[in-house]
Order: structure tokens, then C-alpha cells, then sequence
């Protein structure tokens, strides 16, 4: 049975507002603005510790394990895509990645996909697809 249009409407609506988000917090990701970054993000949020292994949980633990990160390692992170919302409501977005050393020089390049999960329109998981 088909939806009623204001019901699509509503979806591609959030399917929007999550893209907004997500590209305004990989842009300030590159920039290195932590604050921003974890303004989005929920208080408890469950993060992957993709450099070191494992997880961290909450602002502060991810705020720690970025500020380590960047002492060794530069990596920027671009949305090439980002999905709607499936049938959970999770965002699946193929990135860019490229790690540079803190000389300049590309240490890894690739592509993987970041899926995340909301609750209350914040995020609060993240999880890397290889």
C-alpha cells in the first residue's frame, strides 16, 4: 500500500537533515573542531577507536582518543555518499580517507563505510565497514 505523499515527504526530510549533519561534522572533523564534532554526538555515544583497536565511549573518552591521534597522525575523512536512513534508522556513508604522516607524506588511502546510529537526532554509535 502506498504511503500518503506527507509521509514521504517526512522521510526525505529527515534523510536531508541527516545529511546536513553528517557533512557539517566531517567538515569540522577536518578542521580539528573537537567541540563541534562532539556537539552532535549523544553524551554516551559509542565511538571506534579505528587507530588503536576496541572502542571508546562518551565525550571525553573520544575527545582523548583524537587528541592522541592527531599528536601522530593527520587523517582527513570526505563523504563521497550518504545514504538515507534504512530501515533502522542508521546512516551508511562511504568516506575517503587519507592518513598522513606529520611530515605530509600518505601513510593509507582507501575508502570505507561509516554507519551510524541516532537517538534524540544525536549521534550515538558509529561503526566502520571495511
Amino acid at each position: 500500500m502506498p504511503q500518503p505523499h506527507h509521509v514521504r515527504f517526512h522521510l526525505s526530510m529527515a534523510a536531508i537533515d541527516h545529511e546536513a549533519l553528517l557533512r557539517e561534522t566531517y567538515a569540522a572533523f577536518n578542521a580539528r573542531d573537537i567541540d563541534a564534532v562532539l556537539a552532535v554526538m549523544d553524551p554516551d555515544v559509542d565511538w571506534p577507536n579505528a587507530w588503536e583497536g576496541g572502542r571508546v565511549h562518551g565525550h571525553e573518552a573520544v575527545r582523548e582518543y583524537w587528541r592522541r591521534q592527531w599528536m601522530q597522525i593527520d587523517p582527513t575523512v570526505e563523504p563521497t555518499l550518504i545514504a538515507p536512513p534504512d530501515g533502522d534508522g542508521r546512516v551508511a556513508v562511504t568516506v575517503h580517507t587519507v592518513v598522513r604522516d606529520l611530515e605530509g607524506d600518505v601513510l593509507d588511502e582507501g575508502t570505507v563505510t561509516h554507519l551510524y546510529t541516532f537517538k534524540d537526532g544525536l549521534i550515538s554509535r558509529m561503526d566502520v565497514r571495511e
